[in-house]
Parts: C-alpha cells; sequence; structure tokens
C-alpha cells in the first residue's frame, strides 16, 4: 500500500538542506537510502529497493545507528532513538493544539490511548473550548 507523506517548507529548510540530499532527484522509491546495494543472495522486498539506483531502504538497524550518531552530544549510544524522532513532531502538535482524532491520522496509531500522552491542549485552547458553553452563544 503506497502512503502519502506530508512535509511543510521548514522540513525541506532542514540543515545542510537535507531533503534535496536525501533525493538525490529522484521521485519515486525509498527515501533513506544506504551507500552499497544489498549483497549477493539477499531477499529483498520489491518495494524497499529504489528503481533508480538499484539501493535498498536502510534497514531499522542501520537507520537506529545513524540517527545516534548524528544526534550524540556524549558519545556513542547517547542520541536519540527512532521512538523520539518519530514522537516529537506528535508532541508538538499536541501541544500546538491539534485533535487526538488527527494526531492518530497523522501517527497511524489506532487506539487513542496510545496517543494520550502527547495531547495535552493548552490553556488557552481549554478556554476556547470552555467559552462555546458561554451564556448567550448563538451555537447552541
Amino acid at each position: 500500500m503506497l502512503e502519502n507523506l506530508y512535509w511543510d517548507a521548514g522540513t525541506a529548510r532542514l540543515p545542510p538542506r537535507l531533503l534535496p540530499r536525501l533525493f538525490k532527484g529522484r521521485i519515486r522509491g525509498p527515501v533513506f537510502l544506504p551507500h552499497r546495494r544489498p549483497g549477493p543472495g539477499k531477499a529483498v522486498d520489491a518495494r524497499d529497493v529504489c528503481p533508480d539506483t538499484g539501493l535498498v531502504r536502510l534497514s531499522y538497524g542501520q537507520a537506529r545507528a545513524l540517527l545516534d550518531e548524528h544526534t550524540a552530544i556524549g558519545g556513542p549510544g547517547t542520541g536519540w532513538d527512532l521512538h523520539e524522532f518519530r514522537h516529537s513532531a506528535l508532541r508538538r502538535l499536541g501541544q500546538a493544539g491539534a485533535s487526538l482524532l488527527m494526531l492518530m491520522a497523522k501517527s497511524r496509531h489506532k487506539k487513542p490511548e496510545n496517543l494520550r500522552r502527547y495531547f495535552k491542549p493548552s490553556p488557552e485552547a481549554i478556554a476556547e473550548l470552555t467559552s462555546l458553553l458561554a451564556p448567550g452563544d448563538t451555537g447552541r
């Protein structure tokens, strides 16, 4: 199943122009690719192979090691893990007032309880919601 990814302009400006460097002019196939082709006899799903370069999508282990390497401050093993990386955007969206349903759609979580820790509406959002019940409100 193909899925759409949604990025905004801020993502494209990641230093040093990370996404254009990752895409290298490609318009299809996996985004995160290693520098080498897979070894002979390695069974790979066709969806994981870039049709333009023949390179295979990074494995989970490779992605984890690269993320740690590039975010570590205090030496190996001190950087972000993939779970933190994935959910940092959900936390920011939740703090910005995104609804629980929108967070579920963005993250593809099936159960709301798995996302509740990211859904922390601001006091302003709660006040705005409460004002909907104010006396004289024509929206009733």
